[in-house]
């Protein structure tokens, strides 16, 4: 059911869908969590939420397409986001994260190399390496092999 869907996007909590629909916190619970709800019940919830019944008890499609994306791409390509990431399912978000902190971390010890040259080689580093998550981030969107949900991907 879509239920915990609907009711986090209409920003209600268990307990103010329990209150609106005159049902128990509990039942509001059990019919999250998977277990079959009365004709009553739904009818209740589904007046709360403005939604017909059909639309509150379809069943939630968790379609992976990434996984059919990654099972069909060349192996030399999996074994390059495995030895980057170590995983075989990488994420966008955790790209963005080391290109983020690369780039912080290398532009600070470059410019700390104004003061002690000895930090410059390290700045040069992690600006590469930044620069290499990037190219992972090219890479993983013209392959399509990440595998975060829609909503996780930057704007």
């Amino acid at each position: 059911m879509i239920l915990k869907e609907l009711r986090i996007s209409r920003h209600l909590s268990q307990e103010q869908l329990a209150q609106m629909s005159g049902l128990n916190v509990r039942t509001i619970q059990r019919i999250e969590s998977g277990h079959k709800a009365s004709v009553e019940s739904l009818k209740c919830i589904a007046a709360v939420l403005e939604v017909d019944i059909q639309t509150l008890t379809q069943e939630r499609v968790m379609m992976d397409k990434n996984s059919d994306v990654w099972k069909n791409l060349p192996l030399w390509l999996k074994w390059w986001f495995f030895i980057n990431y170590f995983t075989f399912k990488p994420t966008r978000k955790s790209t963005i994260r080391g290109m983020v902190f690369c780039h912080f971390f290398g532009f600070l010890l470059c410019a700390v190399a104004w003061i002690d040259p000895k930090a410059l080689p390290g700045g040069l580093v992690l600006l590469v390496t930044a620069y290499f998550f990037h190219f992972l981030a090219w890479q993983g969107d013209k392959y399509g092999v990440w595998y975060d949900k829609p909503d996780d991907s930057p704007a």
